[in-house]
């Protein structure tokens, strides 16, 4: 497993993939390793939400398919505010169907997901061609556990071009990689809760990045705060110390 004690910068002086390289450089220039999961149902509080806390974050997660008036304005605003404030887009899709299906969901359809997301999740519940068809696909969510986590780990390897990283609550590790580079991105963050009454778990962003996380995903505990901006900044910092306790630890 390539050694995720190594700074940002110089996994991104050595990653394979471009969108790899370019989101560590960004979380460098930002010192910052957060991700907001912007769940919100409307064009005008999904960009909203994106100017308010884009100098903050790495990474604008979205369900785009809550976003009931989704529109040209809004895969041009999401690209817009990226621009602005400098942070990746993850749209958090979890394709799961046959590589043909997968294809036209990512290339074409409603969506328009390859047109504006630089990072799109999947699962191979629907078999492996969907990694297969998806060529230009830069993540893979993985939550699940036991024989279906292994699966993913083992297949990540063989696509190079376009498997950056899981989503996980842990690093994993897949067998005989050499030097692969695996990101992992945690969800499930929140500072100031241990879950809620529809079965979500929480972890704190040092617990996470303890555990081998590169990137923690938080939502409600951010965007739903009496001041957004004050706790995107407590949970950026939050972030950031403990990977730079990680690294130095690697020295």
């Amino acid at each position: 497993m390539y050694d995720q004690r190594r700074s940002y910068h110089e996994r991104s002086l050595h990653h394979p993939h471009p969108v790899a390289r370019r989101l560590f450089q960004v979380a460098e220039a930002k010192e910052s390793n957060l991700v907001i999961s912007a769940d919100f149902t409307d064009t005008k509080s999904l960009l909203a939400c994106a100017d308010e806390l884009g100098p903050y974050i790495a990474v604008f997660k979205t369900h785009i398919d809550l976003v009931s008036d989704f529109s040209d304005a809004t895969v041009q605003g999401l690209k817009a505010m990226a621009a602005k404030h400098n942070f990746l887009i993850f749209e958090d899709r979890k394709l799961v169907d046959i590589g043909n299906t997968a294809q036209k969901q990512y290339h074409g359809g409603a969506l328009r997901l390859s047109e504006w997301a630089d990072l799109v999740n999947l699962s191979i519940l629907g078999g492996d061609g969907i990694v297969d068809a998806l060529d230009q696909m830069t993540t893979r969510g993985s939550q699940a556990t036991g024989a279906y986590t292994d699966r993913c780990v083992a297949l990540a390897p063989n696509y190079p071009r376009s498997v950056i990283g899981f989503v996980a609550t842990r690093a994993l590790t897949p067998a005989a990689t050499g030097a692969d580079d695996f990101i992992v991105f945690s969800t499930g963050i929140n500072m100031d809760a241990h879950g809620d009454n529809l079965g979500q778990q929480y972890q704190m962003p040092q617990s996470a990045i303890a555990k081998g996380s590169d990137f923690v995903i938080a939502g409600r505990g951010i965007y739903a705060a009496a001041d957004p901006v004050a706790a995107a900044t407590v949970y950026r910092k939050a972030g950031w110390d403990a990977y730079l306790q990680r690294i130095l630890a690697g020295k």
